[in-house]
């Protein structure tokens, strides 16, 4: 593979176009997916923000979900914002009926926990390994992480709640860095993307 990695951003519901943007901006080739022969063809994934409960259900429905897990356990770097965060977490508090997970991050997560819709907000987040002081993170119905595994590592908090974990080869943060034209988490993802491929 060049220095130049081919991230896929599941392509399901949620904000897929704004990851393209920052991961193009990040130096990565970032194409949508929708289908298991593409999700076969990337080297990291981003799980977009969106609705949980529906992208769960969608995977499920479009053959994603064991094709994902399969990937995510045999080590893809993987990257989910928000919904994402949910989608990658090993337990969910109150999931919604139906509702599974892809797992790869060994955490417990609140959904909806910063509020509705209209109690959205932004706020600087210092996270560990991103550099040049701290990022404008949006929360939009944003998770927290209720607690972590041991393998799990906190990279930042919020209002003394959880709200970026890393654990080997996946990332999860439950803000939208991709709102923000800051590319910087994109750019750690895409290093992360670089190192195992």
């Amino acid at each position: 593979m060049s220095d130049t990695p081919l991230i896929g951003v599941l392509a399901l519901q949620g904000d897929v176009r704004e990851h393209l943007i920052a991961l193009a901006s990040a130096d990565a080739v970032a194409r949508p997916v929708r289908r298991p022969e593409e999700l076969a063809e990337v080297d990291g994934l981003v799980i977009p923000g969106g609705e949980s409960t529906t992208m769960s259900k969608l995977a499920v429905l479009f053959g994603m979900m064991e094709p994902l897990r399969e990937r995510v356990r045999a080590g893809m770097p993987v990257y989910g914002t928000c919904a994402g965060m949910i989608l990658l977490a090993e337990k969910i508090l109150d999931p919604r009926s139906g509702q599974e997970t892809v797992g790869g991050i060994d955490m417990i997560v609140r959904r909806n926990a910063f509020g509705r819709q209209n109690e959205s907000f932004e706020a600087a987040v210092e996270i560990d390994g991103v550099d040049g002081g701290p990022v404008d993170g949006v929360f939009i119905r944003a998770p927290w992480v209720e607690s972590v595994g041991a393998e799990a590592e906190v990279i930042a908090e919020h209002g003394g709640h959880i709200v970026a974990v890393r654990q080997k080869n996946a990332l999860a943060t439950s803000f939208h860095p991709e709102l923000t034209g800051d590319h910087r988490v994109h750019a750690l993802f895409v290093d992360m993307v670089r190192a195992v491929n």
